[in-house]
């Protein structure tokens, strides 16, 4: 009777410890629960509004949507890292008047950040070597302005405004930085359609535009979705002196250390120099950034 007695409490006890087991395991599983934030009414890319009446168009938006208000980590530091870069990109997209939303092209290209493609597209704005020397900038071994944050930036409004005067307006041009202009010159010939939401193109220029705009949009209205960042946690802008060489420095470590820096923060600071030396025959004139503070 004791023996039955002790199977039955043993019995008892792996039941409740099943049922331990599996609320345990439950709790384990269960994710925590994300507001879907409707789309936007209305949304345009340099003031030329997209059909969001037009189903394939609602939903290619919402798609881009979905994955950049879920990439809760890049989405992040994009806005930390817009917070330094925008107030370089802005000013420069003023002056050779190419919309202010050619910022969020940058966003899209590179997460802001001086990345390389597979292909060899280097830079926030990620040009090929060839379409870099093409639009004014140098690409050697001992300088590369594409990641010169600046003169990137200007060779992108070159580029911009050449492919808005041929396609006739900004969305195309947005597109061709993308698939090239021979490329959508190509399908619009072939489709007989002028309007980048009306033209079937490749997965990644078909997803183009609306990564940009669902980049402005969550990036315009960041609390909205999810992202709420204190300024003091923001990437800031830091103090720098330019100074202009105009001749070889054989030796950038010892360059940097007489300046009062080292060698990491003169290269942080100045990634367009790709070399420990900066080879400088022709006498041509380089503005370096010397930080002040901040390193």
């Amino acid at each position: 009777m004791k023996r039955i007695r002790n199977v039955a409490i043993a019995a008892v006890l792996i039941g409740l410890s099943g049922v331990f087991v599996y609320s345990t395991s439950k709790k384990v599983i269960v994710t925590e629960k994300r507001e879907v934030v409707a789309l936007p009414l209305e949304i345009d890319f340099a003031g030329e509004k997209a059909p969001l009446n037009i189903a394939d168009v609602r939903e290619r938006l919402d798609r881009e949507m979905v994955i950049n208000t879920n990439l809760h980590s890049t989405t992040t530091l994009i806005l930390k890292r817009a917070n330094r870069a925008f107030p370089i990109i802005e000013p420069i997209l003023k002056k050779y008047g190419v919309p202010d939303d050619f910022k969020y092209l940058a966003v899209i290209e590179s997460g802001l950040a001086n990345v390389v493609s597979p292909a060899g597209a280097r830079g926030v704005w990620q040009f090929m070597p060839e379409t870099a020397k093409e639009h004014g900038m140098e690409v050697n071994d001992f300088v590369d302005e594409r990641y010169h944050l600046e003169k990137s930036t200007e060779a992108a409004c070159r580029y911009l405004l050449a492919a808005k005067n041929k396609f006739g307006n900004w969305t195309l041009a947005a597109a061709a930085y993308n698939g090239g202009s021979g490329g959508v010159n190509k399908q619009i010939t072939n489709q007989q359609v002028t309007d980048y939401y009306d033209l079937l193109l490749t997965e990644e220029t078909s997803r183009y535009v609306f990564r940009i705009l669902a980049l402005k949009e969550i990036m315009k209205n960041s609390a909205k979705y999810g992202f709420e960042i204190p300024n003091e946690q923001l990437y800031h802008p830091i103090e720098v002196k330019k100074i202009e060489i105009d001749s070889t420095i054989t030796d950038l470590a010892i360059f940097a250390k007489e300046q009062g820096i080292n060698y990491k923060i003169l290269k942080i600071h100045n990634p367009w120099l790709r070399d420990k030396k900066l080879e400088n025959k022709s006498k041509k004139v380089y503005t370096l950034e010397i930080p002040i503070e901040g390193y």
